[in-house]
């Protein structure tokens, strides 16, 4: 079913379909482009399962104050077959109990097919922008006259442009000889998934665009790589991003209602405060916990770890995802020392002024909404295109201090790794350096989404191009 699902009688140029995937980092992304898309008055049908509906649901009501914005985004839930999510394995950092949600995707196919040939028969062009890995799902757009594909690519360009690269050499606009550092592709993900991964790739033959959560400001020579001839074909780029409501000026108000974390930082002083969390797919040992939780501690500087249950998909729940804490952790950093147990605000508290760091796995939401909002980071990649964005965030931008090697990826983060990063980042002139940098490019990020700002244009350009005659 949908929300407003009235069409008015006359022919709209053009709606635009919006295809997530379902890991949330995915979906908060598609998200957020729903709404500047709709900022230019185009309507947004935004499809998913019945349970990432209501996730997004719920996420776009803290986002609505602009009621013309929110009126555009329409929300189809779509029912698919119950599937059982095994509990996550702590011993393998890829989020594999996942896969079941992962694979449920596929029953969407036939769901979305009929809602776009539905809107085809009442506007002038359907334009489909889906994830890179829903392209199994849009593959009958392509028997859709007046409907076209756009692909978008969750990682940054830099990933996309460097592993092309490795597989056919040439020139590269970075130097070759750090580019022989580059990490490893082993281990990024498991034997299902790319499977999984495989089936997507046979469905990308018919897209006429791709899209990017980044910025020319961050990562121009990386899209201009990708615009090659020779690599892009006729496909058109568009670097469109951030898409975070932070940067954008459309839904720059976020909630009413302060969370205690936030409140906790209002009485810290400026840039003293590091904020851990690994999004919502990673799962440590007990062991790993117990060495981050100490060299947390011995650091003695200020921060907010967040141990939240992770995302298990929407066909199973666990009665108990409790993350165990050492022994009198939590009162030994009273007063230094917050744990945030449920969902946390990570955009606003990036963006306030007591965070100083951000430790992190590296997923390209959570780094360019640090880029975004001027914020070092300690990189501690897990798995997928993690390890490349740590690198480009930790070797090409300089803009944040590694603790997790990718060649050393199956030993333990000590203690002393996590006490090392921390005051580096807080508290040395090496880290002083990063933030300078970061925060020189958050201002370049902040201007580019202004009127006139590369990032302004190239969005004007994509939704001339959907508008097209």
């Amino acid at each position: 079913m949908a929300d407003n699902d009235h069409v008015n009688s006359e022919p709209f140029p053009a709606v635009v379909v919006m295809v997530p995937f379902v890991a949330q980092g995915h979906l908060n992304q598609l998200l957020h482009l729903s709404r500047l898309v709709a900022a230019y008055n185009i309507p947004v049908h935004f499809v998913s399962t019945v349970h990432c509906i209501a996730q997004a649901r719920s996420r776009h009501r803290n986002f609505n104050h602009l009621s013309g914005v929110s009126s555009q985004i329409h929300f189809h839930e779509f029912p698919i077959p119950p599937f059982t999510t095994p509990p996550p394995d702590t011993s393998i950092p890829f989020p594999t109990h996942l896969q079941p949600s992962f694979d449920s995707t596929l029953h969407l196919r036939h769901h979305v097919a009929d809602l776009i040939r539905s809107l085809s028969h009442k506007t002038k062009r359907v334009a489909v922008i889906h994830d890179v890995l829903m392209s199994y799902v849009v593959q009958d757009v392509k028997s859709i006259p007046n409907a076209e594909t756009y692909v978008f690519q969750p990682p940054p360009a830099f990933y996309r442009a460097a592993s092309h690269w490795e597989n056919t050499g040439g020139s590269f606009p970075v130097d070759l000889e750090l580019m022989n550092q580059l990490p490893s592709q082993d281990g990024i993900s498991s034997p299902e998934f790319l499977k999984f991964v495989k089936l997507q790739r046979s469905h990308m033959n018919f897209h006429v665009g791709e899209l990017y959560d980044s910025s020319r400001v961050i990562e121009g020579k990386f899209i201009e790589y990708l615009q090659r001839e020779e690599i892009s074909g006729k496909t058109k780029i568009w670097a469109i991003g951030p898409f975070n409501p932070v940067i954008q000026k459309v839904n720059s108000t976020i909630q009413e209602t302060r969370q205690n974390c936030l409140q906790w930082l209002d009485n810290q002083p400026a840039k003293s405060v590091i904020y851990v969390s690994f999004g919502t797919t990673t799962t440590f040992t007990d062991d790993q916990i117990r060495e981050l939780a100490i060299g947390l501690e011995r650091s003695g500087q200020r921060f907010i770890w967040v141990v939240a249950p992770v995302d298990i998909g929407d066909g199973y729940e666990f009665e108990d995802q409790m993350v165990e804490l050492p022994d009198g952790f939590e009162e030994r950093v009273i007063g230094r020392g917050l744990v945030e147990r449920r969902w946390a605000p990570q955009l606003e508290i990036l963006g306030h002024f007591a965070t100083g760091g951000f430790m992190t796995h590296c997923g390209w939401n959570s780094s360019i909404e640090s880029i975004s909002t001027g914020v070092p980071m300690a990189t501690w990649p897990m798995h997928s295109d993690q390890p490349r964005n740590a690198f480009l965030i930790t070797e090409v931008l300089g803009i944040g201090v590694m603790m997790k090697d990718w060649k050393r990826r199956k030993e333990l983060v000590t203690a002393e790794v996590v006490e090392d990063a921390v005051k580096t980042l807080l508290v040395s002139k090496e880290g002083e350096e990063m933030r300078r940098r970061v925060e020189k490019l958050a201002g370049e990020v902040k201007r580019s989404v202004e009127k006139d700002g590369t990032t302004h244009k190239e969005m004007d350009s994509f939704i001339s191009y959907i508008l097209r005659e």
